[in-house]
């Protein structure tokens, strides 16, 4: 396992509280490595953080761990639940905009 996937994959254990759900993909392209963290699915705000907090500051950490060796080193992480777009999920014509119809705003 590379330097990069294990820093992630230790840092990721420590802060979520399915450890062992815990698995990184790596993958190398022209345009550097992509790290794929996947976690169980009631980690995910531990991951992500508060405003994405978090996940900003596991990526500032493995932009730096990439720079020592070189290489450039995004991650990617991997929710399950997510469908593509938001905006496909729920067509604006389906929303139920009766509760605010009669606001007088």
């Amino acid at each position: 396992m590379e330097e990069d996937q294990q820093y992630l994959l230790t840092v990721a254990k420590g802060i979520v509280n399915h450890p062992d759900d815990v698995k990184v993909e790596r993958r190398v392209d022209e345009k550097g490595v992509l790290l794929t963290l996947h976690v169980n699915p009631a980690d995910m705000g531990y991951v992500v953080g508060r405003r994405g907090k978090t996940a900003e500051a596991l990526r500032t950490l493995l932009r730096i761990v990439g720079a020592k060796h070189n290489a450039r080193v995004s991650i990617q992480i991997h929710d399950p639940n997510h469908q593509g777009d938001r905006s496909d999920r729920m067509p604006m014509g389906d929303v139920d905009t009766s509760a605010v119809e009669n606001l007088n705003i």
